[in-house]
């Protein structure tokens, strides 16, 4: 070894003491990345590992914060398989991207600097199609070579004998444009040089925007995401719009707030504030956060590239709808109404039945509820609602009871289906509402009934409007009429069937009455259930059907006679109903005088004039 290339490497080795000294305070942990990940500006710098997949595969640039103002290289001469990357600072870096191989972009204002570093075990090159480089350094003392092109667009690093870091220092032109800066290898053919770097295989690329101003810094819309949610999370591009939240529980926002270069923001105050005294509570990290906060103002110190926000009730039990406002520095982020139902304040009560004697007996077809195939057949319909009407869903059918100073020997108790309510978000789902029923004694009649709920959560109880349950028998007999004498072509007709038990009072909603036949001339049925054995009367016994006058291949004016037939009650051996017979008229709304009537006014004009000749005579023979 020659003096001239000890005394080098000695100095070599002071320098790099002194820049690892003076770094040694602001070194940040660096990033564990994989080949094909790269950390965003603002972030710790990417670690270089000396194996795998980054082995003479990556290029890296040093993204972690620079409040010193100086581009710091990330190597000095140190030991073979040695890496100091966490000490690396570029200058003027404004935005990078996720990938570390040859289709990277950055943003760098001009006469900016990029400190680059990569793992690798042959001769490499750093070459740019402007600007130039400084400070390339190794981490390996044997073989090793380091030249510069002039102009000092290309440095060449040369052999060593097993892994290690190289790195160097791309200062960017002073002229905005768009430049490329690339690294090669030993192809394992040809090695790449100062005169012919291409010469060797490319092993990692930057497109590198220089810019005169920077457009970072101040947040935008374009990149930045926030969005309602259930649990903190990574904010989504779209916010929650089909959960409901109960009582107690929360809502989020999530928020990844970017620069204009889709870079994370410096730390600046992100206030939040809710209408409605709704609590907020913010924090930096999208996760779980464990209490509300204490007031409708939140202020979090962050630079919100991953930050959430808990929504709670302002006062417990009770329903708030609110609006959240969110701002960064001062700008509005993001604006989002969300609801907190409160505890259930009152029932609704609907679609009452009327069942059989001595059961609770039900029929899936009372309340036509096709979501549960029947089951969720009941007498009746409840649904919760809270102090601003919202829909509240209970917790379990046991949450259910009789008020017990209702119970009659006629109606002895009230119950829920154990599938209660599970969706309170649309005001047509049957899902909103749960399923009640009701026993019936030995004797027919109805008592004035209230049902309680109390809330397992809460315990607070609240009763129903009182609500009539009617008990009956089977259907015994029958009646049936038209709604009109007389109908024109086209218009609707009404068919009622009043349904009876045998003691004549309107019969149950749960036993049907059975086949029946329907026979109107000239009136078409638009009720599909004619014919039905499964066919239910309301909660007064009464079943109606509605027809079209006329038919599909026209109509004939004149009297008809119908026919309805309940052959499960007509044909009864103990005491059979009659079969019913309707007449009613039907014209098609013309004139439709018949030639009688014509003669017949003629005949009566003929005798009024003769009256009124016969007058006249009087009156002149006086004279």
């Amino acid at each position: 070894m020659s003096k001239m290339t000890l005394r080098k490497r000695i100095a070599l080795s002071a320098s790099a003491a002194l820049v690892a000294g003076m770094l040694t305070t602001v070194a940040s942990a660096p990033v564990a990345n994989a080949n094909a990940s790269h950390p965003a500006r603002g972030s710790g710098n990417a670690t270089a590992v000396l194996s795998g997949n980054n082995l003479n595969a990556s290029l890296y640039v040093a993204t972690d914060a620079n409040s010193g103002g100086a581009g710091v290289v990330a190597v000095t001469a140190n030991a073979v398989g040695s890496t100091n990357e966490g000490v690396a600072r570029s200058v003027g870096l404004l935005s990078k991207d996720s990938t570390s191989a040859t289709a990277q972009t950055v943003t760098l204002l001009a006469g900016g600097r990029l400190s680059l570093y990569a793992p690798v075990s042959t001769e490499t090159a750093f070459t740019a199609s402007a600007g130039t480089f400084a400070s390339a350094s190794h981490g390996a003392w044997s073989s090793t070579l380091i030249a510069y092109s002039d102009p000092a667009k290309t440095v060449s690093i040369g052999t060593f004998q097993s892994a290690t870091l190289i790195a160097a220092l791309w200062t960017a032109p002073t002229t905005t444009g768009v430049y490329t800066v690339s690294l090669y290898k030993h192809s394992g053919a040809v090695s790449p040089t100062t005169a012919t770097p291409a010469g060797g295989t490319l092993i990692g690329n930057i497109t590198a925007t220089v810019v005169a101003a920077s457009a970072g810094g101040a947040y935008s819309a374009v990149y930045s995401g926030c969005s309602t949610a259930t649990t903190a999370t990574t904010a989504a591009a779209a916010d929650d719009l089909t959960s409901e939240r109960a009582n107690g529980t929360q809502w989020y926002i999530n928020m990844a707030l970017r620069d204009g270069y889709n870079q994370n923001l410096d730390s600046g105050a992100i206030v939040v504030s809710a209408t409605n005294g709704a609590l907020v509570n913010a924090q930096g990290n999208n996760s779980a956060i464990a209490s509300a906060g204490v007031g409708s103002t939140s202020v979090l110190s962050g630079n919100g590239s991953a930050a959430s926000i808990r929504i709670d009730q302002g006062t417990a039990g009770a329903p708030v709808s609110t609006t959240v406002t969110v701002t960064y520095n001062g700008t509005l982020v993001c604006s989002k109404t969300v609801a907190i139902k409160g505890v259930a304040a009152s029932m609704e009560i609907g679609s009452v039945g009327t069942t059989d004697l001595n059961t609770t007996q039900v029929n899936a077809d009372w309340l036509s509820d096709p979501a549960t195939a029947g089951s969720r057949a009941g007498l009746y319909t409840i649904i919760l609602r809270d102090s601003a009407n919202n829909i509240v869903l209970p917790a379990a059918s046991t949450e259910f009871s009789m008020d017990p100073t209702t119970t009659t020997t006629t109606v002895t108790a009230l119950s829920v289906n154990s599938i209660v309510a599970t969706s309170g978000a649309s005001s047509s789902s049957a899902w909103r509402y749960s399923v009640g029923l009701f026993t019936c004694g030995p004797v027919a009649g109805e008592s004035s009934v209230k049902l309680r709920h109390t809330s397992a959560a809460t315990g607070v109880t609240i009763t129903s409007p009182a609500f009539t349950a009617r008990c009956s028998d089977d259907p015994y007999t029958y009646t049936a009429s038209l709604d009109k004498a007389s109908y024109v072509v086209g218009e609707l007709a009404t068919l009622t069937i009043n349904l009876f038990d045998s003691k004549g009072i309107a019969a149950n909603a749960v036993d049907p009455a059975g086949l029946h036949s329907i026979n109107l001339p000239m009136l078409t049925s638009l009720t599909v259930s004619t014919g039905s054995a499964s066919m239910l009367p309301n909660n007064k016994g009464v079943k109606t059907y509605t027809f079209t006058v006329g038919t599909p291949s026209g109509a004939t004016a004149g009297t008809y006679t119908g026919v309805v037939d309940f052959t499960a009650l007509t044909g009864r051996a103990a005491s059979p109903d009659s079969v019913k017979t309707l007449t009613y008229k039907v014209t098609t709304g013309g004139d439709t005088t018949t030639n009688a009537e014509v003669l017949k006014s003629i005949v009566a004009l003929i005798a009024s004039i003769n009256k009124q000749i016969q007058a006249l005579q009087k009156l002149i023979l006086k004279r």
